[in-house]
């Protein structure tokens, strides 16, 4: 009896064992298909995800690349602009799905409004750019032929010789002639100041040749011609050939060796030292300062056929004067020449740019009032000339002790009209010369 109680006891806890192992056994396999359904349609919305980026990839290629498996249909018009900026989305989605199925045509599973619409917009972006970026690689790779008209070309040659610089150079020098003891020659006056203009063409052309590349980076100067390649380099040399050559014979030829030498002088320094110079050392400003100073003293040779106290004097004013009309003028483009990697003592040393323009604001009034010390002019001009003299040297002042735009500026438009009216005075105020024909002085 306790055999058979014990058996019935074990019976029936391996039945209730049993039990609950089937009835956990079956609820397992109740809920496994919702669970395998649940991760199946994550694994289904992860990989709709990744088809998506699948297909934004494979289309970026088919744009660029039309030699892929994949194409899209040709369009009507290709390259017209109404498809990416008037295009309503639905034709864009229609453009997008012309292209060869990358996913089944049977899979419809459901998506988000806002998914739609963004694989939507990103796919029109990727045709807009992908056809811009086509446009450009055309564009580049079209040749564009140089034309050059001839009913342009005398205002390019006069871009190319700065022809407004140009006019100032041979008014220094008429004025140097002008001044110069001795009766007025009318024909080597005009001699003069075309050899001097022949020779200041050449000078600026070849300068302009040598700083292309620096140019283009400026904005004062990158519309120059040979920057924007109006007119070619062989051209812009040739011109510069033509204008050096007869300007330097016409001075020394038809004037005398001495203008001649310095006009030829002046070329090599303003194209072989100062315009490479401009890169290095602040120590251009000085030697340009110098090229500025030569013309005037080119008129004065000219008329006596030697260097005199007055040639030195006029050139000293001219050297004098560059420096308050220069370093304004730089004062106001220091971007743009620490753009075009030129050394100017505004960009590197700026107290020493203003410093060195209010000290030669100053060296005019002694400069003047050394003028009829010297036999130049009159005592008259000193006293005339004090007024212009002390307003262009308390703008230098301001200019060293402001240091900024508006100073800077109104220094440089002084400068404009501060020096043609000095020299005017010192005509008016000029001391009667002597007779060279006779080499005796007039009573």
């Amino acid at each position: 009896m306790a055999t058979s109680s014990h058996t019935l006891s074990s019976r029936l806890l391996t039945g209730g064992v049993g039990g609950c192992v089937w009835y956990l056994e079956r609820r397992a396999v109740q809920e496994s298909p919702h669970r395998f359904m649940h991760l199946f349609r994550n694994a289904s919305k992860q990989w709709i995800t990744f088809q998506h980026f699948t297909f934004l990839k494979r289309m970026y290629f088919t744009q660029l690349n039309r030699t892929l498996r994949q194409q899209i249909k040709p369009k009507s018009d290709p390259m017209a602009s109404p498809f990416l900026e008037k295009s309503s989305s639905s034709q864009a989605k229609v453009e997008v799905y012309e292209m060869k199925p990358f996913a089944p045509s049977t899979l419809s599973l459901p998506r988000k409004p806002n998914e739609t619409e963004l694989i939507e917009l990103e796919s029109a972006s990727i045709i807009e750019g992908s056809v811009d970026v086509g446009k450009d690689t055309k564009d580049e790779k079209q040749w564009k032929e140089m034309k050059l008209h001839v009913d342009d070309l005398p205002g390019i040659l006069a871009r190319l010789s700065k022809i407004k610089l140009t006019a100032l150079v041979v008014s220094t020098t008429s004025a140097g002639f002008a001044l110069a003891p001795g009766p007025f020659d009318l024909s080597c006056f005009l001699l003069t100041s075309v050899g001097t203009g022949l020779a200041s063409c050449a000078a600026n052309s070849i300068n302009q040749f040598f700083e292309v590349p620096f140019d283009s980076n400026m904005n004062r100067t990158k519309n120059r011609p040979l920057v924007r390649g109006q007119i070619s380099p062989l051209l812009a040399v040739a011109f510069a050939t033509c204008c050096a050559v007869p300007g330097v014979a016409l001075l020394t030829w038809g004037v005398n060796p001495l203008t001649g030498a310095l006009g030829l002088f002046n070329i090599f320094l303003y194209t072989c030292c100062y315009t490479p110079l401009k890169r290095v050392s602040i120590a251009n400003t000085w030697v340009g300062a110098v090229v500025g100073a030569i013309p005037p003293v080119m008129g004065w040779t000219a008329a006596t056929g030697s260097l005199d106290a007055g040639a030195f004097l006029l050139g000293g004013i001219l050297y004098s004067w560059q420096f308050p009309h220069f370093n304004a003028l730089s004062w106001g483009l220091r971007e743009d020449y620490s753009r075009g990697g030129y050394c100017m003592m505004s960009v590197t040393h700026p107290a020493l740019c203003r410093r060195v323009a209010l000290r030669h604001c100053l060296a005019l009034l002694a400069l003047s009032a050394a003028a009829p010390a010297l036999g130049v002019t009159t005592w008259t001009f000193p006293a005339i000339a004090l007024p212009i003299n002390l307003y262009i040297s308390y703008l230098g002042f301001r200019f060293y002790v402001d240091a900024d735009r508006k100073s800077s500026r109104k220094l440089f438009f002084c400068s404009l009209w501060h020096l043609p009216l000095l020299l005017l005075l010192m005509l008016t105020c000029k001391r009667p010369g002597t007779e060279r024909d006779s080499g005796e002085p007039q009573s």
